[in-house]
Formats: C-alpha cells, structure tokens, sequence
C-alpha cells in the first residue's frame, strides 16, 4: 500500500491521535470513508455512462451498415 510499512502506519496514527484527539479522530476516519465511498460511487457511475455511450454508437453504426445493405440489396433486385 503505497510503499508504507507498519511502522511508518502506527507513526501517522500517533501524529493523528496527537492532533485531532481520541474523540475527533473516529468522527474523522468515518466521514473520510464517507467521501471515498462517494467518490467511488460517482466514478463508477462516470465509467457505466461511458460504457453505455459506446454501446450506443455501436449499435448505431451497426444498424446504419444493415440499412446500407438492404439498400444496396433492394438497388440490385431493380
């Protein structure tokens, strides 16, 4: 996880007790995972938009190249 060790984690953990306190720090470690919760949400919901805008213009394409074809074929039966 990003290169730190334990060590590394129990010292940025002690720092955070020093300054936001034993009654702050739960408040805050739950609205931070509130928010990457969040940002999670909004992103894969960017990404499902985006999937579904391709499939679109796919299925578009597609059904343009089947009229192209039965044009020609209706142009070749005359």
């Amino acid at each position: 996880m990003f290169g730190l060790g334990t060590q590394e984690l129990l010292l940025i953990f002690a720092i955070a007790l020093l300054i936001f306190g034993p009654k702050k720090l739960p408040e805050l470690a739950r609205s931070t995972g509130k928010a990457i919760r969040e940002f999670r949400r909004a992103s894969s919901g960017i990404l499902d938009e985006e999937e579904e805008k391709k499939s679109a213009e796919k299925k578009e394409k597609e059904t343009v190249a089947e009229a192209e074809k039965v044009e020609k074929i209706k142009v070749k039966e005359q």
